[in-house]
């Protein structure tokens, strides 16, 4: 092999890809000093939470499913470069919740989990050349106090169409937290990755330093 072409193989098997269109997971490896590239995978995410449903998967193996197959179809355009996939899912009591599609949908959402406690399930799977090299699994326990409608409209008003850019109707890191009695879990998680584990197994691949 040429010093060349040895030298292009470094530089791909050193680039991460995130195989999602995810703003809030590409930012948070950005200001975690993990340089990447966005690349979504384009999967139809509603279908196959409908198979995974019907098989009786849980919250957790469909969120491991969903991430795999994002990193599995993304790996196939970049060959030799090291690709994250990562999904979340919201369960509660038995029912999974996907991003609202309008104002109604998140109003339903929300009216749903007030009073109640739910769970946020993140995973994030790393693949290079369609291999599976890593996984990780976490999840948060959030519960959302008893607000008033008016409370809930004034939220929904002054939120605007952010409601509908997360699963919930809720960004924790901003107006959302006023929903909530109690929090248990990692941040990062809540937000869509379990960047800790991540950065571990970056650090492992001498992606990052030691």
């Amino acid at each position: 092999m040429s010093s060349k072409a040895a030298s292009s193989n470094r530089v791909e098997r050193s680039k991460v890809v995130l195989a999602s269109a995810s703003r809030t997971r590409a930012s948070l490896l950005s200001h975690a000093g993990v340089p990447c590239i966005a690349d979504p995978a384009g999967i139809d995410e509603d279908e196959i939470k409908r198979s995974l449903r019907g098989d009786g998967a849980s919250a957790a193996r469909a969120a491991e499913a969903l991430a795999e197959l994002k990193a599995l179809k993304v790996s196939s355009r970049h060959g030799g470069a090291l690709v994250i996939g990562a999904d979340q899912m919201l369960e509660c009591d038995g029912t999974w919740f996907d991003k609202p599609a309008d104002r109604a949908q998140a109003r339903a959402q929300l009216s749903a989990l007030r009073g109640r406690r739910h769970r946020l399930v993140a995973a994030v799977v790393a693949m290079r050349d369609g291999i599976r090299l890593w996984h990780h699994i976490d999840h948060a326990d959030l519960s959302m106090r008893h607000f008033s409608d008016a409370f809930l409209d004034a939220y929904l008003d002054r939120a605007g169409d952010s409601v509908c850019a997360s699963v919930g109707a809720y960004q924790l890191e901003g107006l959302g937290a006023q929903l909530f009695s109690s929090i248990e879990g990692d941040h990062f998680t809540i937000l869509g990755l379990p960047l800790l584990p991540l950065l571990d197994f970056l650090r492992a691949q001498k992606v990052l330093p030691t």
